[in-house]
């Protein structure tokens, strides 16, 4: 039986999954697994027994990706689970900036003492007048699971949708709807449209990538939208830009001191995935994407190593090796099996930057002793027997 912890309160939808091969532990040290959603683990000293970490959530910046590759633990996140909901709040990002429905409903607030308040509001109104969105143009910068939804659904709310990914997969491809411009350039969006929102992953490539630069670059009066990472965008300039009129509005999902309070930004608090429906979409993921690595070996949506998928096992054995992705690896490992005249009926390797991921099926049980010696081969961080 697998012992799995839990380091934050994930979904019980999720945890119902678990099956009678699973159970959940309050002792870490004991885990097999462990469950995630934005506890940091940098700190952690990682417990002997841990085979995998499944982040319920897209974001893995609280866990130590490196360190947990070197000692054969695979990370898992859950891309796509909670698109739909920040989907949703993107739009309601865009409608927000579009009209001052913030700024109207402060004022009825401050105004609710008044017995004629029904009558001072029409002449109020006018104070948080503001545009439709359906005709504007607006630019999806990634086209991931999150922005393909987004730029679909503006699609149907009558805007002009302009897209760019430079690594648009084919899945994404085909779920994108054949009215969205898709533009090589991102230059074109910054030139064309009136709304533009980011959606692309926190890299050193993309850090800082809103920045004074790209923003000389925009419309008059655009309106910027982040629900990806704050420090995708220099936020010194887009206040600069907020300042003098070029950026109408910023719209952000990452509260902090350099936005929060500023004219011009509406700053919510870290919504976009904080949905019963994201949270449970989640929390399934990853408890699944676990226990096909525990049951199986296969990878899905891990961070850290590739994806590798042999099935069920239905041979006598079937092992696991984790290693550096160098020369001669798969020589080494076939070469222990061969020498003790076990049969590998099938095998899979993969690899991932300086990561790879190799398994075998066996046609009888994994030896101990041939464990230990792939377990001594330079480059090996970790031999797991999946199935004895």
């Amino acid at each position: 039986m697998y012992k799995i912890n839990c380091l934050n309160p994930i979904s019980k939808e999720g945890l119902s999954k678990l099956t009678a091969d699973y159970a959940l532990t309050d002792e870490i040290n004991e885990a097999e697994g462990i469950l995630v959603r934005s506890a940091s683990m940098h700190e952690m000293e990682l417990p002997g027994k841990l085979l995998a970490v499944a982040r319920a959530g897209a974001g893995t910046n609280n866990i130590p990706l490196d360190k947990c590759a070197e000692q054969g633990i695979v990370v898992f996140n859950t891309p796509g689970a909670n698109a739909n909901g920040v989907k949703e709040l993107v739009i309601a990002g865009m409608l927000l900036a579009a009209r001052d429905v913030v700024g109207g409903i402060e004022w009825v607030k401050t105004s609710c003492e008044d017995e004629n308040i029904a009558k001072a509001a029409e002449k109020e109104k006018k104070n948080f007048a503001g545009t439709e969105i359906m005709g504007k143009k607006l630019g999806v910068i990634g086209l991931g699971a999150i922005g393909v939804k987004v730029a679909n659904a503006a699609i149907h709310l009558g805007m002009e949708v302009y897209g760019y990914d430079p690594y648009l997969s084919v899945n994404a491809a085909w779920q994108l709807s054949g009215k969205v411009k898709h533009v090589i350039n991102v230059d074109d969006i910054y030139a064309e449209c009136d709304y533009i929102t980011v959606h692309v992953p926190l890299l050193d490539s993309t850090k800082g990538m809103i920045n004074k630069e790209a923003i000389a670059k925009m419309k008059e009066g655009v309106v910027l939208l982040n629900f990806a990472r704050d420090l995708l965008a220099n936020e010194a300039d887009v206040l600069e830009g907020l300042e003098s009129g070029k950026i109408a509005h910023y719209v952000s999902d990452f509260p902090n001191p350099t936005t929060a309070g500023k004219k011009g930004c509406i700053v919510i608090p870290h919504l976009g995935a904080s949905t019963e429906e994201s949270e449970d979409n989640c929390a399934v993921m990853a408890v699944e994407e676990m226990m096909d690595y525990l049951a199986n070996g296969n990878i899905r949506n891990s961070v850290n190593y590739p994806a590798c998928d042999m099935g069920v096992c239905t041979k006598a054995g079937r092992v696991a090796i984790f290693h550096k992705n160098i020369a001669n690896m798969i020589t080494k490992f076939t070469a222990e099996f061969g020498d003790k005249g076990i049969n590998i009926t099938d095998m899979m390797n993969k690899s991932r930057g300086e990561y790879a991921y190799t398994m075998l099926d066996i046609e009888a049980p994994a030896p101990e002793e041939a464990v230990k010696a792939l377990e001594q081969i330079e480059g090996v961080f970790r031999v797991r027997v999946v199935k004895a």
